[in-house]
């Protein structure tokens, strides 16, 4: 039987209907207000990163992709908006107004009718057809360089049916198809004029979109700024005339300007405030609006699992007795001890990550941190004077990321385990360490993805650019496989369950855990909502001010 899907028309009366308000907890929703009539005008601020550069499709980092939020447009988005509780993700269209899909293996995308490209040259704001989504996807599948490829592995050919239709057939049933084509870090819809004129995408004038803000002006390592698409193909939106985003890599002078009212948002990562500097902040930003939620970023350890020592397993799980996730909570300003352990699936995917309770008495040991029996499975594995390791990692994530590392490494070496850090420059560490090219070991940050056959199928299925571990197991590969092609939802979270079991058991990766924040907004902002991904554009797109 055919499944379909069709968007609501994201119209001026559907907006009309959603204000902001104070999200007081994660579950918690705005109640009063809805009826205000939005304001067009203003532009918004925001501290954002400086992308490495502009082409989405040789770019691994989400400096790049979230940039891209606010200029380009994909077939299909995830919702967003204060009527959104943060953690959860619905699917609505972006350049496509509905889908069908046919059979186990076949999509449809029927595409709105009208979209214009930014009226910058050589586009000039002509018309976006299916032959530019097919084009998209194809140089997203085959061009030299592009790390996130494997993200449309289970594409088998994409056709354009007429102007306005285009066809996806894939190789094997994907459950999750529709959570990728979603994703900032996949597929968003480039122009091949641009590609032809500019030989790439990577000069900041090539950054040519159909999205709600088109990029007036970079200046490296100081600021963005964007201005609204006048043909945006979404009636009446965005309602901001402009974007201004803010690089400052530093946590004080990005804090100090917010306070100063320099930022409409709050200044870290996903528009959260620490909260150690929320108490400082409220007193002065009276009428503040938060959210809480709980962040899929956590950091993770992974070691080649085929080199002594980490072949053996007592090795891994003597690392898992000596790392305390709660201590890292503890010491976090974003956190404060507010949190939970992350598993294989991050905590922030609350209906698919496993609880903690539920794993085998090996695997729950691996969050009870017990300094003398890590020492007494290291001389069972023959290391009874422990052991001495390199591990590579970057700083580019931060200090917060630094503290983060430092408190991993500490409890490693407690254990006697004696780590060597090696730090790589970021761009350096992105294109090449977390693609398992180090040497015994390597810590990193995860929380790129929201849906969890990313976090699973990426990291531990043979062959896929992002198993840094080397993980090789038949069992679970089947596993994988299985629950990609599984379209019973409660049949599905059964086995990502046992998946997230069996990594456990073998400590294949080690988790620490993913904070609870805060994110904030101030009074003036309306209808904002707080959520995990990168989709600041997306975010922002229907935000207006009441100043």
């Amino acid at each position: 039987m055919a499944r379909i899907g069709r968007t609501s028309a994201l119209t001026r009366r559907h907006w009309l209907g959603l204000t902001g308000g104070a999200l007081a907890a994660a579950s918690a929703l705005p109640s009063a207000g809805w009826a205000q009539t939005p304001k067009r005008g203003g532009t918004l601020s925001l501290r954002l990163w400086d992308p490495p550069h502009w082409d989405p499709q040789l770019q691994v980092s989400y400096k790049t992709h979230t940039a891209l939020t606010f200029t380009h447009s994909r077939l299909v988005k995830h919702k967003a908006g204060p009527g959104v509780q943060p953690g959860t993700f619905p699917i609505e269209g972006d350049l496509a107004e509905s889908w069908t899909q046919p059979n186990d293996t076949t999509y449809v995308f029927k595409l709105r009718r009208g979209v214009k490209w930014h009226p910058k040259p050589p586009l000039n704001g002509r018309e976006l057809t299916a032959d530019d989504v097919v084009y998209s996807i194809e140089r997203f599948r085959t061009v030299k360089g592009n790390a996130n490829a494997y993200m449309l592995a289970s594409v088998e050919k994409v056709e354009a049916v007429d102007k306005y239709t285009v066809r996806f057939v894939l190789k094997e049933p994907f459950v999750w198809f529709l959570d990728v084509l979603a994703n900032p870090m996949a597929a968003c819809i480039v122009a091949k004029e641009a590609v032809e004129k500019f030989g790439d995408l990577k000069k900041a004038e090539a950054t040519i979109g159909t999205g709600p803000f088109m990029l007036e002006r970079h200046e490296p390592n100081v600021r963005m700024s964007f201005v609204r698409h006048p043909n945006y193909f979404v009636a009446g939106l965005p309602y901001a005339d402009g974007v201004e985003l803010t690089i400052d890599t530093d946590p004080a002078s990005r804090f100090s300007g917010w306070l100063s009212g320099k930022y409409d948002f709050g200044p870290e990562y996903q528009q959260v405030v620490r909260r150690t500097d929320l108490e400082i902040a409220r007193p002065r930003k009276p009428g503040l609006q938060t959210g809480e939620y709980v962040w899929f970023t956590g950091g993770y350890t992974a070691v080649k699992l085929d080199q002594d020592p980490f072949k053996d397993v007592r090795v891994r799980r003597a690392m898992g007795r000596a790392s305390n996730w709660r201590e890292f909570l503890e010491s976090s300003p974003h956190a404060q001890g507010q949190g939970a352990p992350n598993m294989a699936v991050p905590a922030a995917a609350a209906d698919w990550s496993i609880p903690l309770a539920e794993l085998t008495p090996e695997g729950r040991e691996l969050y009870e941190q017990d300094v003398p029996a890590a020492k007494r499975l290291l001389a069972q594995a023959g290391y009874p004077s422990g052991v001495k390791v390199p591990c590579e990692s970057t700083a580019g994530y931060g200090p917060d990321y630094v503290d983060r590392m430092s408190i991993a490494l500490k409890n490693y070496k407690a254990a006697g385990i004696d780590v060597d850090l090696k730090l790589k420059e970021y761009g350096a560490y992105i294109s090449s360490t977390i693609y398992g090219k180090f040497d015994k070991m390597t810590f990193g940050l995860r929380g790129a993805w929201i849906d969890p056959d990313a976090y699973l199928y990426r990291s531990l299925m043979p062959g896929q650019p992002l198993n840094s571990a080397g993980v090789n197991d038949a069992k679970l590969t089947e596993m994988l496989r299985l629950q990609r092609r599984t379209f019973d939802e409660k049949k599905r979270r059964e086995l990502i369950f046992d998946i997230q079991r069996h990594v456990a058991h073998h400590a294949y990766y080690l988790y620490d855990a993913s904070q609870k924040v805060v994110s904030a907004w101030e009074p003036y902002v309306k209808n904002y909502g707080p959520n995990n991904g990168f989709d600041y554009g997306g975010r922002m797109m229907a935000v207006w001010l009441d100043r």
